[in-house]
């Protein structure tokens, strides 16, 4: 499940393979930075400019949960915790000028639980936003507090300025080597948070003008 869903960016390429996928033959791709590792072993199967910086996109949101999964493992949030969302992020957030969305409202109150689903099953960066507001006060406090962790973890280049990967002139950026420990890492402290999350596949929220739900995959 993570393999497909951090493996977006149209430029890259990152995998953790399970032990039947690393006994299979060579893999081959044609994404100019790639990177493939052995989730069990720790052993690199596949590399290519691995360690390039480029920018993440919505695998930035990967940060963005992670970040949500520590603090729910110390009991500094809450799942059930309930968060506002602000007129003026709304305002910002929706609309097909704000990319892909979790179609929330302005005003409207939301679990952190529900926040994560928009998140993680749809890529929402309305979500991403409502949440790093909600933990942080702002999207600037909070992406100070991404790039902590992500300190603590190892990335040694990568930088955050956004909670959702939106295009900020290259002040946000990655490489395929951090994508991995970041997904490595949510897999190996957050497993039960990661099996919650990152196995669902679709998601009902907002509706349409009609007043029916909206269902996302």
């Amino acid at each position: 499940m993570v393999r497909r869903r951090i493996a977006v960016a149209p430029l890259a390429m990152i995998a953790l393979a399970t032990p039947s996928i690393a006994a299979a033959p060579q893999f081959q791709t044609s994404a100019p930075i790639a990177y493939m590792e052995d989730l069990s072993s720790g052993a690199v199967l596949f590399a290519r400019d691995a360690d390039r910086r480029m920018p993440p996109a919505s695998m930035a949101k990967m940060m963005t949960v992670y970040v949500a999964f520590d603090m729910l493992k110390k009991g500094e949030l809450k799942l059930d915790h309930m968060v506002t969302v602000r007129p003026e992020t709304w305002a910002k957030w929706h609309g097909p000028s704000a990319g892909s969305t979790m179609f929330l409202s302005a005003n409207e109150s939301v679990s952190v639980a529900n926040l994560l689903y928009g998140i993680v099953t749809l890529s929402g960066n309305d979500a991403c936003v409502v949440l790093a507001e909600s933990i942080s006060g702002s999207e600037p406090a909070f992406t100070e507090r991404m790039n902590r962790v992500a300190a603590q973890l190892g990335l040694k280049d990568s930088h955050f300025g956004t909670s959702n990967g939106w295009p900020d002139n290259g002040v946000t950026y990655v490489t395929a080597h951090d994508l991995a420990k970041l997904a490595s890492a949510t897999i190996t402290n957050h497993p039960q948070l990661y099996k919650q999350f990152y196995a669902k596949r679709d998601f009902t929220w907002g509706k349409t003008m009609g007043g029916s739900a909206i269902t996302q995959a």
